[in-house]
């Protein structure tokens, strides 16, 4: 008997330096993606989950979740990028710069910048960059992240041709961000009993969040699905046990940043108007099944932009298994990224760590 078995993903000599590949799935994100995606995250984010405030910002409607969009362009990107990756490395820089209103549709497609062999030259750091562009061709998503990928080539990928001339779409003519900061805020906005409006903020100052979530088996294999991420660590136990540095099915990343940046929502996202950007993340320890992860943010910059509108820079962190006051008692920097610290100070329970700009109100 004849078989042919198709394998995604590209080993280290697959890329090459200017590439564009464009993924295969096209997504109109509805109710039926972001109720099922939504329902695992208390958001208290009033941009992505009220209608009329968003409408109050001038959308036309509710706009998609960042966490969400970001969500949707790692996994749609996984096909032809990172299903042979042993570990995703590092969020250079994530922008959101036009909203995608809920029904919207988006495709995905990626430009490899750099592709860099280990000394060792059993494995190497893969940077590209990956674009969601919505029906219109606008770009509302543009970020970039490095993974490490095994060496070698694949000999069983199919190659089917495609045209790449549009895949990266443009960026729009008017960054969403600019257009919230300069218009002023509407009599009647919503405005939540909650902490977090631009004078609440202070440079320096820490904010540990209460909440912690234990990761379910069966759920963070649901979100994956409704993601669309197919990378077998996180699907498959036979493939894990063989190939899983832990042994066992991984959380996947994107879910662990979202449910970090959720958490710390209550504290810091009531009064949040706009993801700017992210930047300076990482991943430095994976998620299991029945890991408890827990969140921290620290203030690093608040600026005022208008009378209505600021911009606040926030460091937040997300740990597993311990309380991140616990580790501060312990006198771990948590806000340090870990690869710059030295080995013997690195915070082994640290899972995800970022650097946020948003809008909030004044």
């Amino acid at each position: 008997m004849t078989w042919t078995r198709m394998d995604y993903g590209r080993l280290l000599d697959d890329f090459n330096v200017g590439a564009v590949y464009q993924h295969p799935f096209e997504l109109t994100v509805d109710e039926s993606v972001i109720g099922p995606y939504m329902a695992s995250f208390i958001d208290a984010t009033p941009t992505w989950t009220s209608t009329p405030f968003a409408k109050g910002l001038g959308f036309a409607g509710r706009p998609v979740p960042p966490h969400l969009l970001l969500n949707l362009g790692l996994s749609f990107s996984v096909h032809d990028t990172s299903q042979q990756a042993i570990a995703h490395l590092a969020y250079v820089k994530v922008a959101f710069p036009k909203a995608l209103p809920v029904g919207g549709t988006v495709r995905a497609a990626s430009r490899v910048i750099g592709a860099k062999p280990s000394s060792k030259g059993d494995k190497g750091v893969v940077h590209v960059q990956t674009v969601l562009v919505d029906e219109h061709g606008d770009r509302v998503l543009d970020f970039e992240r490095k993974a490490l990928i095994r060496a070698g080539a694949m000999s069983d990928r199919p190659h089917v041709p495609h045209d790449t001339a549009a895949a990266m779409g443009r960026s729009p003519d008017t960054d969403v961000g600019d257009t919230i900061a300069s218009r002023p805020l509407p009599a009647g906005l919503f405005q939540p009993p909650l902490w977090g409006r631009l004078q609440d903020f202070e440079p320096g100052a820490v904010l540990v969040h209460a909440n912690g979530r234990t990761v379910g088996d069966t759920e963070h294999m649901r979100l994956s699905a409704v993601c669309r991420n197919s990378h077998p660590l996180h699907w498959d136990a036979v493939y894990a046990k063989a190939n899983s540095f832990a042994g066992e099915r991984v959380v996947y990343g994107g879910l662990v940043l979202a449910w970090t940046l959720t958490q710390s929502s209550l504290d810091t996202g009531g009064h949040l108007l706009w993801e700017r950007e992210w930047s300076a993340g990482a991943h430095p320890a994976p998620v299991l099944a029945g890991d408890t992860i827990f969140s921290a943010t620290r203030v690093e910059t608040v600026t005022q932009l208008s009378a209505d509108v600021g911009e606040v820079t926030l460091r937040v962190v997300g740990v597993k298994n311990a309380r991140p006051e616990a580790l501060l008692a312990e006198g771990h920097d948590l806000f340090t990224a870990e690869r710059a610290k030295d080995k013997a100070d690195r915070t082994a329970a640290k899972v995800v760590e970022i650097t946020r700009r948003v809008l909030v109100r004044s």
